[in-house]
């Protein structure tokens, strides 16, 4: 089992800066791939960044690429995702999830997930 909590949400203006963090229990963190996924109000949620359990393979959506930067520290089991440049369209609910397979880009994938952590960003 893991479990994930998600923390670093906020209000920040346009092109400020965030950091979200995800802490995650459990024996398996290290051999698993972890991920970024948001969900806006009334949009279905999307794929934002993935990194593998070696950090060797990472992906980004194109809204978010030269803008986000994934990162993981297996010492302290959690994952990052430094938020540079934001825009309101950045707005959503960020979710964290575990996968112990490759690094994908598929929610289907993803077997644990945390519960959200809001992201605000004003014009």
């Amino acid at each position: 089992q893991v479990q994930l909590v998600e923390s670093g949400g906020g209000l920040v203006q346009a092109g400020g800066s965030l950091r979200l963090s995800c802490a995650a229990s459990g024996r398996t963190f290290s051999s698993s791939a972890m991920a970024w996924f948001r969900q806006a109000p009334g949009k279905e949620r999307e794929f934002v960044a993935t990194i593998s359990w070696s950090g060797g393979t990472i992906y980004y959506a194109d809204s978010v690429r030269g803008r986000f930067t994934i990162s993981r520290d297996d010492a302290k089991n959690t994952v990052y995702l430094q938020m540079n440049s934001l825009k309101p369209e950045d707005t959503a609910v960020y979710y964290c999830a575990a996968h112990r397979g490759l690094a994908t880009m598929f929610e289907q994938n993803y077997g644990y997930w945390g519960q959200g952590t809001q992201v605000t960003v004003s014009s």
